[in-house]
């Protein structure tokens, strides 16, 4: 080791990001000792800061190793020059909490590959250990009570470090060198059961309640046919597929066809859940009955690496929760409300701080792009490109998420869901008060949606924030899209969804709006349909392909074309007489409820099980191999699809596939969006085109419109669907409170 000399100069360096709980501290006490530098690290409320003393030259290298090869993600490094100090070693200090807090913790990590190998090597005192972890890997979010992220602020703050422990976690040049979860089998949590035990209950076909990072999975056989379909009845799943967990690549590659990127995007630090093609027979068919997908995730914890090598196959790995119900975190908790569901339950004496599901992701255009941001992104910040005050963002009613944004960073909170019921509320609420507590943020406004019966609405407007501002759903989703590629100015925005209220009192989805973060003009929509008995038609979708084939042909479609929706007559004489009476029949605008309606016509599916679900099924079903278009006009902006349905219609009785259908409509949705599109740019000049709404998250319509249009901005790290939303809405609202565009 090289001796500090007598220092001529000293640096305070202050770095924010995600700088704790990565192995941030120790990585710069070893490079200060190897350098020569001599000082102090220590976290406080805003990151990290170091005072650094040692020559000129000196602090210059090392300035510039930290800016090159710290752990973690580094936001911003600053340095201001402090007068020197006699020469001392290099030490860690105590972390202080004062000043204003910034949130630095990184999301939980998964298991490295020194610590997999530690619980696989007989000869390792952590043999077989389930909670194994370093600076490098395990939990973080989901055990953290407060900040600086120490142990004391910790759910291990209740399991003291036996010497051992103890000894690695101040050895310097230790991978656990101040790891704050660091555990053992003689000090840290235990299970209250075995993994092999475990493992026998599912091989027997029955379902055992699993307790993870950020709450309780249920975990069966996902080969056997029996143990699938209990599953499903009873959580009160019918149909919406099932997670998948896989031991490795080898065993992913067994069950599904994977390209690169789909590997890569499994294998990520995040290990999100990847929706990949399924290759038949590998898994039981009431994995995912309805669709060829199939969600797999690899191993992220100890816990599953290890039951996963006892089981010996794939296993279906969901949220333990009751169908639109938070995820259990408790161990009480799970027992009561998991008990009518599990066989057996596996959990352990670690509490969990923040409850956080698993992150949903796929391949799009060759690139990643989240579906369903949670564990293992969250709380990482979304950078913003200028400085915005104290926010909170309600989010949207369906795949909520909450957004916090202050000074430069935004956080979105973990996935909540739908919020159609009390338990989910709850849920809403305690996760909006933790990381308001966490981060130490008190906001001064308030966002909501413009819908005053969305749940997450009337949350905002009983705060006692005294600013309030409502964000139109659609201009909120093109502001989300813009905030995550630091977009400023006007941007053309195409935000296609299944619906939102618009400005106008009618149901939106079909956008082109001209949008900065201040405001917006409707440039383009869709020709609404009706929608008969409001909410009832998403659910029964037959009754919008009634809708779309009335209009379409005046009040008299083929009968040839009714007869496909196999749905009894006076059912159908029922609903064309509120359509053409407009009795409870709101017109939407929304691109989603097209793919309702065609997929009910060409597939003969007249119910949906989940929202959603004959929408992607119509995706699904799309022959790759055609390229036609059907006709369709645009009149001052909206886009007529009664050409689209009368073609479809034709080569439905001609005796097309519905692949070839299928395929058509995706096309001509996009001809007509990049038309809409190239007509904007004619009239008020060329802006950056983002696309937004849950619409994007089909791969068909993404790569096309990316192919049609070129350079255009598609949503990657923050969902594209209502999942981002209040990303959108933060920014809104803050432009709006301080007039800015």
């Amino acid at each position: 080791m090289i001796s500090v000399r007598l220092p001529d100069a000293g640096r305070r360096i202050a770095i924010t990001g995600t700088v704790q709980g990565v192995g941030f501290r120790p990585f710069v006490y070893r490079l200060a000792r190897e350098l020569g530098v001599g000082g102090r690290v220590r976290n406080d409320a805003t990151g990290v800061v170091i005072e650094a003393f040692a020559a000129e030259p000196t602090l210059e290298t090392f300035t510039a190793e930290l800016r090159a090869h710290a752990p973690g993600r580094v936001r911003d490094l600053a340095w201001t020059a402090i007068p020197p100090e006699p020469a001392i070693p290099f030490e860690i200090e105590a972390s202080v909490s004062a000043g204003a807090p910034v949130l630095s913790i990184p999301p939980d990590l998964t298991t490295c590959a020194e610590c997999l190998a530690e619980t696989r090597d007989p000869s390792a005192r952590r043999y077989g250990y389930a909670f194994t972890n370093c600076t490098r890997c395990g939990p973080r979010l989901t055990i953290a009570q407060g900040i600086p992220y120490d142990r004391p602020l910790t759910t291990m703050a209740s399991f003291p470090m036996c010497p051992d422990c103890l000894r690695e976690y101040e050895t310097p040049a230790d991978r656990r060198f101040h790891a704050q979860p660091i555990a053992c089998p003689v000090c840290g949590p235990r299970l209250n059961g075995t993994i092999e035990a475990t493992a026998r209950r599912i091989l027997d076909g029955e379902i055992v309640a699993i307790k993870g990072l950020g709450g309780f999975h249920l975990a069966c056989d996902a080969t056997s046919d029996l143990a699938v379909a209990r599953l499903r009845g009873r959580k009160r799943r019918d149909q919406k597929p099932f997670a998948v967990m896989v031991a490795d690549l080898d065993a992913a590659r067994a069950v599904a066809d994977l390209s690169r990127a789909d590997a890569a995007l499994l294998e990520s630090d995040e290990r999100p859940i990847t929706l990949v093609q399924r290759r038949d027979g590998a898994l039981s068919e009431g994995v995912s009955p309805t669709t060829p997908l199939v969600g797999l995730i690899l191993p992220y914890t100890p816990l599953h690496h290890l039951l996963l090598a006892a089981v010996g196959r794939p296993i279906v790995l969901t949220s333990g929760n009751l169908a639109d119900e938070p995820i259990a975190k408790d161990d009480d908790e799970a027992r009561r409300r998991l008990a009518g569901i599990a066989d057996a339950f596996l959990g352990h004496d670690r509490p969990i701080a923040t409850r956080c599901d698993d992150s949903v992701a796929r391949v799009i255009a060759g690139a990643p792009v989240v579906l369903r941001r949670s564990r293992g992104h969250v709380p990482r910040p979304i950078a913003l490109r200028s400085p915005v005050p104290a926010v909170l963002a309600c989010g949207a009613q369906l795949k909520n998420t909450f957004c916090l944004a202050r000074g430069d960073s935004a956080y979105l909170g973990p996935h909540v869901g739908d919020l159609d019921n009390l338990a989910a509320f709850e849920f809403f609420r305690e996760a909006v008060e933790r990381m308001e507590r966490l981060v130490h943020v008190r906001p001064e406004i308030i966002a909501h949606d413009l819908h005053p019966d969305y749940l997450s609405t009337r949350y905002a407007l009983e705060r006692p924030e005294a600013i309030k501002i409502a964000v139109q759903h659609h201009h909120a989703h093109v502001a989300s899209a813009m905030a995550e590629h630091g977009l400023t100015g006007e941007v053309l925005g195409l935000a296609w969804d299944g619906t939102g209220l618009g400005t106008d009192g009618t149901a939106w989805g079909g956008e082109l709006l001209l949008a900065s973060y201040c405001g917006f003009r409707r440039l383009g929509t869709f020709r609404p349909v009706a929608l008969a008995g409001g909410d009832q038609a998403v659910r029964q979708p037959w009754r919008i392909a009634i809708a779309l084939l009335d209009d379409a042909f005046a009040g008299d479609p083929p009968a040839s074309a009714l007869a496909r929706l196999d749905v009894a007559a006076r059912d159908v004489r029922v609903v064309r007489q509120m359509i053409a009476a407009d009795l409870n029949a709101p017109r939407a605008h929304g691109v989603g409820r097209l793919f309702d309606g065609f997929g009910a016509l060409g597939l003969g599916r007249s119910l949906a099980a989940y929202e959603g679900q004959v929408a992607a099924a119509w995706n699904h079903a799309a022959d790759a191999g055609e390229r036609g278009r059907y006709p369709f006009t645009i009149d001052e902006g909206v886009v007529d699809t009664r050409p689209m349905v009368r073609a479809a219609v034709h080569d439905l009785d001609a005796g097309r596939g519905a692949g070839i259908v299928s395929a058509r409509f995706h096309g001509t949705l996009i001809a007509a969006g990049a038309e809409m599109v190239r007509a904007a740019i004619a009239a008020h000049g060329r802006r950056p085109v983002v696309l937004s709404g849950g619409c994007f998250a089909n791969p068909i319509l993404a790569e096309g419109l990316l192919a049609e249009l070129g350079d255009v901005y598609l949503q990657r790290a923050v969902p594209s669907g209502d999942g981002g939303i209040a990303l959108g809405q933060a920014l809104v609202a803050a432009a709006i409170a301080e007039g800015r565009s």
